[in-house]
């Protein structure tokens, strides 16, 4: 007797069943991930954890050290920035940014210098290839074109690192990190507020350009240093005839006037 073939249009490799089991499928891809990190929320903590060293000031994450580099760094341009300003700005409200930016600056390297050698962590003695980019741009400017680049480039680079310094005040667990963000927090928004004051802050470039960075480095940084052994000796910027401060000037200063000579 000859086997009865198949009925048309039956069993798991007809049409229908074809359709079903994509279906499936792509269901299936769509709920394994949110299984795999939403409802294993120890997946995200173990990656803390395991790039979070214990101090004698709390917890220190790699979010965290990655912000003291960034502060240190920052002072390592910004404050020339603000010296050029100083002696090469056409308005009075772009040297008094540029004074605000070295005093500002001045006080938070020496407070990221005690905080990195209290935490054993290195930090830069030399501004990044694009901070140097930057300080050569506005070395070359002259004239209005110095007044208008300094006050768009560094209110960008204020506008990155304000979100930075938020992101750490609300996530960190370390006492000292947690002060020198409060003492940061202070600064930066001073320093917006009187590269706005300049009247040279393109804010539709602004927003386009912010908007196309993305987020801020996300803690557990792989590139974020490390505590070493012995953090080395870190040369602070001299933003001499400044003194040194106790609190960021900005937050007492006056105003800063809006353009005119």
């Amino acid at each position: 007797m000859r086997p009865r073939p198949p009925i048309k249009g039956r069993g798991i490799l007809s049409g229908t069943g074809l359709i079903i089991m994509c279906l499936a499928a792509t269901l299936v891809a769509l709920v394994y991930p949110i299984w795999s990190y939403e409802d294993r929320p120890e997946a995200g903590a173990d990656v803390l954890n395991a790039q979070t060293v214990a101090t004698m000031y709390g917890p220190l994450s790699a979010l965290d050290r990655d912000f003291l580099t960034k502060v240190r760094l920052a002072g390592l341009w910004e404050l020339p920035a603000g010296q050029q300003a100083q002696q090469k700005g056409t308005t009075e409200a772009v040297r008094t940014a540029g004074r605000h930016l070295v005093e500002g600056h001045a006080f938070l390297d020496e407070r990221v210098r005690s905080v990195a050698a209290q935490l054993g962590i290195g930090l830069p003695n030399e501004p990044d290839d694009r901070q140097r980019g930057w300080l050569e741009e506005l070395d070359a400017a002259q004239g209005v074109e110095f007044d208008r680049k300094f006050a768009n480039v560094l209110r960008l680079a204020h506008g990155r690192v304000f979100s930075v310094v938020a992101q750490v005040r609300a996530a960190t667990r370390n006492l000292l990190v947690r002060e020198l963000a409060d003492d940061a927090n202070t600064t930066v928004l001073d320093h917006i507020k009187v590269l706005e004051a300049t009247g040279y802050v393109d804010f539709d470039a602004l927003a386009r350009q912010l908007a196309s960075t993305g987020a801020p480095t996300p803690a557990g940084s792989p590139a974020a240093p490390g505590p070493v052994a012995g953090p080395g000796e870190v040369v602070p910027v001299t933003p001499s005839p400044y003194p040194s401060h106790t609190l960021p000037p900005a937050a007492t200063g006056p105003p800063a006037p809006r353009g005119g000579s």
